[in-house]
């Protein structure tokens, strides 16, 4: 009897494991992720305040525009909305969106606010500031690198030692550009002094343009564009005068703007951002997400880069190649961003307002 109570003492402790293992089994397979989204259900909203083609939205949009066609993700966007008005738009669209990507500066105390009253809308928006859990990615424009690059070119292009730079709003994002074109510079130039001007606007170009020509008046000879406007200035003095002013662009590549003056430019290559933020949406299965997306608009993950030479070398006026020394710049060129690459040489982070010298 003793014996028959043991054997089914242990039978019972037999089952009852297996029911615990069936059991657990059972619920590991209920709570496992089900399996990510697919793109094309992935809504994306891009609310702008200013004009599709100013260069900074220009960036953004570009690298939008290549994750619907490349990723199959929707995307719809409305330009021009104004800061007064963009609050409320925002909070529409927070409605019909899974995620928003927006601008920055004027709009981003709206965005952070609609983003507490939305948690489940992704949210991202340029910033210098940090993002908030549960919904609020940042990133921003952290081309300084190849801004310096730009500066060291210049330096050696000058001949009156004054370079002009026309700015748009003396912002963190700008100011780190312009110094930074100022420090390249001065590597190669140590008597170079810059004229800086800013519009205290993001998109004015028959502004820029009356600015650029008073610093071409003043004796600047080589330009840094850092905003749209600068191009006018030159071609003007190219057409009427037949003086040759060297451009360097920014954001985007500006050489079908003036593919006679335009040697290169730091460019903000923003697909490595949004195809890493479609690509964290999609694997979290919509559950959206806090991030700092810096290190993905740098030099290292292929966010900032020169814009192509188009062979400028060869494709600009004799008189500029002829003082240019093409190969010797180049190899400079080649020379210092492959140790911007592997990190042995670091571009200071100035944010401080740039003065003219």
């Amino acid at each position: 009897m003793k014996e028959s109570i043991g054997i089914a003492t242990t039978t019972a402790v037999v089952l009852i494991v297996i029911v615990a293992i069936v059991v657990g089994a059972g619920v590991y397979v209920a709570t496992r992720p089900a399996a990510p989204i697919e793109p094309a259900a992935v809504k994306v909203g891009f609310p702008i305040s200013t004009v599709i083609e100013e260069p900074w939205i220009g960036a953004i949009y570009e690298a939008l525009v290549r994750a619907e066609n490349e990723l199959g993700i929707t995307l719809d966007w409305s330009d021009d909305i104004g800061y007064a008005d963009l609050p409320a738009v925002i909070r529409e669209w927070a409605t019909e969106y899974d995620i928003i990507i927006t601008d920055s500066f004027g709009c981003e105390a709206a965005a952070r606010l609609a983003a507490k009253d939305f948690p489940g809308t992704q949210f991202v928006f340029g910033s210098g500031l940090g993002p908030v859990e549960p919904n609020v990615a940042v990133f921003d424009d952290w081309i300084h690198e190849p801004a310096y690059i730009c500066g060291m070119i210049a330096g050696k292009l000058t001949e009156t030692n004054i370079l002009g730079v026309v700015g748009g709003v003396p912002v963190p994002e700008v100011n780190r550009l312009i110094n930074a074109f100022k420090a390249g510079a001065l590597e190669t130039n140590p008597d170079v002094k810059l004229k800086i001007v800013f519009l205290g606007e993001w998109f004015n170009p028959p502004k820029a343009k009356e600015q650029a020509l008073a610093q071409i008046e003043a004796g600047a000879d080589v330009m840094y564009a850092e905003r749209y406007g600068v191009h006018e200035a030159a071609l003007e003095k190219l057409e009427t005068e037949d003086q040759v002013i060297p451009l360097f662009g920014n954001l985007l590549d500006q050489y079908e703007m003036a593919p006679e003056l335009v040697v290169t430019g730091p460019v903000w290559d923003m697909w490595p951002t949004v195809s890493q933020v479609i690509d964290t949406y999609i694997m979290r299965d919509g559950e959206p997400f806090s991030m700092d997306l810096a290190e993905w608009t740098m030099a290292r993950k292929g966010g900032a880069k020169l814009a192509p030479w188009h062979n400028w070398e060869t494709r600009l006026d004799s008189r500029i190649v002829a003082k240019m020394q093409a190969e010797d710049i180049i190899d400079m060129v080649e020379t210092r961003w492959a140790e911007i690459l592997d990190g042995t040489f670091r571009v200071e982070i100035d944010e401080s307002v740039p003065v003219s010298d």
